[in-house]
């Protein structure tokens, strides 16, 4: 250990009587301790807010989507799946189509999106298997007759349960139906199951169907509109997403990942996450405005003892470091202090759930939170900054007191 640091040390602990200046002192490191330690909740509130979103979002949407956005692109489908099974990070990939119909169930009529898929695709692409409420996963034919699934918020708006027929009437050829007085494009369906997946607007919604019907329905014939793709690590779906722009030609094809799905979701709660952070930066700025004025006052207290270290033949250098480890223990002090009250809250929550949520109106049953090593690593950085800030100044200052002034009356 250098002298300065032990003198530093010694300014800061040894206090033979509380004054004025250790006052100031131990409320600097109070601020920063709360300021800290409300960093550390709030961004793994953040965090824990952040991951169920995308848990709900992630239910049903794919890592990855390519679709076919022109007519030519349908006489080069094939070029998907071809693309797909070259990519290591892909798991799993299916075609589908999807499109605006008009569902009618006994005088209840809503617009919804029916979406037809494979059979096999309802665990491994869209989590439809494992969020069956009422009935089952079966998207087979009976008796000429297709079966449907149902999101739960949509079953009760058609009052529909389990066994109910539902028909579905087609946007395609209404404007022949209209013009010669034909009939629209209907189908009936049997509903087999109801599922809830968390997710409001698939919900309320969605309809899944099985692909062909889905392709007869909404005017495919034997196309699909695209490809829904789900990875072994959701955090390469940018990479696959270039990959995939390199492969396919963006006349034909569209690449979407999970992230532009929702983009201006996942924006604005990045901005909050951020702004969150800069506004209780400035209970550590205040915290750190008060270490400046306690480091300034202790300067003029000991300009003595500045003034014998001089004599002594201690340089500028050595008295500037001196008030700078004070005032940089004064932010170590705070910060690991802020750091512990701030990982105990998180633990108290996530174990003991200290603050519970209603499940009826929130779908949770206590506050998320999600504690990120990253998050003790910015907020203890951004606490050092600023303590190493404030301690600069009044450091700077000390190393410029003159020497003769400062012992003449010793």
């Amino acid at each position: 250990m250098s002298y300065e640091s032990y003198i530093s040390k010694r300014y800061l602990l040894s206090k033979h009587k509380i004054n004025f200046i250790t006052i100031i002192s131990l409320i600097s490191i109070l601020g920063i301790t709360v300021g800290v330690a409300a960093l550390i909740v709030v961004l793994s509130v953040f965090n824990g807010f952040g991951s169920l979103v995308k848990s709900f979002l992630m239910n049903m949407d794919p890592h990855v989507r390519v679709e076919i956005i022109s007519q030519q692109g349908f006489a080069k489908q094939q070029e998907i799946p071809t693309a797909l099974k070259s990519i290591p990070d892909v798991k799993y990939y299916a075609p589908f189509v999807s499109g605006k119909v008009l569902a009618y169930n006994g005088g209840n009529t809503q617009v919804v999106n029916l979406k037809g898929i494979k059979q096999g695709n309802g665990n491994e692409l869209y989590q439809i298997r494992p969020n069956m409420l009422f009935g089952k996963y079966d998207l087979s034919d009976q008796y000429g007759i297709p079966h449907i699934i149902l999101g739960l918020t949509l079953a009760d708006r058609l009052e529909s349960v389990v066994g109910d027929t539902i028909t579905v009437i087609s946007p395609v050829g209404i404007e022949q139906a209209i013009t010669q007085l034909s009939m629209p494009v209907t189908q009936t369906f049997v509903v087999s199951g109801i599922y809830s997946s968390n997710n409001n607007d698939y919900d309320a919604n969605f309809i899944f169907c099985n692909l062909s019907t889905g392709q007869d329905l909404l005017g495919y014939n034997n196309h699909v509109q695209g490809y829904d793709v789900r990875l072994n690590n959701i955090s390469e779906a940018n990479k696959v997403k270039s990959i995939l722009n390199s492969k396919l030609n963006s006349k034909y094809f569209n690449v979407n990942t999970w992230y532009d799905f929702h983009k201006e979701l996942y924006i604005v709660m990045n901005i909050e996450r951020w702004t969150a952070y800069i506004l209780l930066c400035l209970i550590i700025a205040v915290a750190s405005f008060n270490t400046l004025g306690s480091l300034s006052m202790s300067v003029i207290e000991k300009k003595r003892d500045i003034g014998i270290l001089r004599s002594m033949g201690s340089s500028e250098n050595s008295i500037m470091k001196i008030f700078m480890y004070e005032g940089l223990l004064i932010g170590v002090i705070g910060t690991i202090s802020g750091l512990l009250l701030g990982y105990l809250v998180c633990y108290l929550q996530i174990h003991y759930n200290i603050y519970p949520l209603d499940p009826t109106r929130y779908k949770i049953d206590s506050l998320p939170l999600k504690v990120k090593f990253s998050d003790f690593l910015y907020v203890s950085g951004a606490s050092m900054v600023l303590s190493f800030i404030a301690s600069l100044i009044p450091a700077k200052r000390a190393a410029k007191v003159n020497t003769l002034e400062a012992i003449k009356w010793e």
